[in-house]
């Protein structure tokens, strides 16, 4: 039996992360907030594409690679498989998290979209909200773009959540 980590616990440290460079270290800078947090995505995602990788034959091509990620990778990541992979045959595919994990407890306040620019307070508090909400999804973009990098394909990696708990991951493929 392989060593595990309560879910929560891995939520919790995700989060505790997030908020500790927006915040903390970085908390003027979020440019640099964002590259560090992607940064350590890349790093455990390089990792554990090492372990989950060590019994396999290297993958042939770059649909192959992508197809691990979205099955074998996310399932051993969020116990379940990606719902949609779409691609355009020239380097870019779409992978999208119908019920992102990380993403189920965030809710985008109705009230504070709907308030007049006027009230700042309230305004600044769903800016707020929402920074943080897409500082989260800088460290599964490392995650995928480390683990790729260890497969061989060098790579760029976004988000969109325009849709919660939904997001799409880009994965622009470089020549």
């Amino acid at each position: 039996m392989g060593r595990e980590v309560a879910e929560s616990c891995v939520d919790g440290v995700v989060m505790q992360m997030v908020a500790a460079y927006c915040g903390g270290f970085y908390a003027a800078k979020p440019e640099l907030a964002a590259r560090r947090i992607e940064a350590i995505g890349f790093q455990v995602g390089h990792q554990l594409t090492e372990r989950y990788t060590m019994e396999r034959p290297r993958f042939s091509d770059h649909l192959e690679a992508i197809k691990f990620i979205c099955k074998d990778f996310w399932s051993e990541l969020f116990k379940k498989q990606i719902d949609n992979l779409k691609t355009n045959h020239r380097g870019t595919f779409v992978l999208q998290d119908n019920r992102f994990r990380w993403l189920t407890r965030v809710s985008v306040d109705p009230s504070v979209e709907s308030m007049d620019a006027t009230e700042n307070d309230s305004t600044t508090l769903g800016d707020s909200a929402a920074q943080t909400t897409s500082m989260l999804l800088y460290f599964p973009c490392g995650i995928i773009r480390g683990a790729l990098t260890n497969l061989g394909i060098s790579c760029s990696v976004t988000a969109d959540m325009s849709n919660l708990p939904a997001c799409s991951f880009v994965v622009r493929i470089k020549t």
